[in-house]
């Protein structure tokens, strides 16, 4: 298959938080979603069309610390300091059929492959064991999935559908080529400015941009 998006995260100080931001912007209750015990996170999650997922993600205040730096630089003081204010777009992620070959032909260092298993699914992930974001968050993380319906199928349909991932760059040219060498250069809008990533969505609430 063509890599595509397979979903993006937002990441928020409680899920509490996260869950009352998204309501007063898309005008929608996220309230199904699970756990992962590999990283002591939680998460809520939504359909958010083409076979992809909104997830809403932060610390699971009851669970253990954990091993390892948690994912998605939610340790990182100054991301902490960041969604303490408000829910910030964290990563997007792109799902491939051969993660393996993504990662060995990658320009730049993606991480390690995680496998994360839940019930009959599993999912193998790349995650950089000091927890950071390639490029602060700017290039995506690579998802391969056990065969069987995306989760995203399983999912609430909410009436929120992605449009866009949106990242800025000082050099968008270089940027452009780098996401084309992950095959991922048709799934973001890059443009000049400082290094930033947003998410516009359709929502019940209209066009949204969450950053």
């Amino acid at each position: 298959m063509q890599n595509k998006i397979d979903h993006f995260a937002v990441g928020a100080d409680t899920l509490e938080q996260g869950i009352a931001a998204m309501q007063t912007a898309l005008g929608v209750e996220l309230n199904a979603g699970s756990k992962h015990d590999l990283m002591s996170t939680h998460n809520k999650v939504m359909q958010s069309g083409n076979e992809s997922f909104f997830e809403l993600i932060a610390i699971d205040p009851d669970a253990p610390k954990p091993e390892r730096t948690r994912w998605f630089t939610l340790d990182n003081n100054n991301t902490q300091t960041r969604i303490a204010e408000r829910p910030r777009a964290l990563c997007w992620v792109v799902g491939t059929d051969d993660l393996d070959a993504t990662v060995a032909a990658s320009p730049v260092e993606l991480g390690e492959i995680v496998t994360f298993v839940r019930g009959d699914r599993s999912w193998r992930l790349t995650v950089p064991a000091d927890g950071h974001l390639p490029e602060g968050g700017l290039l995506p993380a690579f998802i391969e999935w056990s065969p069987g319906p995306h989760p995203s199928t399983g999912q609430q349909n909410l009436g929120v559908t992605l449009q866009s991932v949106n990242i800025s760059h000082p050099k968008p040219d270089e940027f452009r080529k780098l996401l084309g060498k992950l095959n991922a250069a048709h799934l973001a809008t890059v443009t000049q400015g400082d290094a930033g990533l947003s998410f516009t969505c359709d929502s019940p609430n209209g066009t949204v941009i969450i950053d």
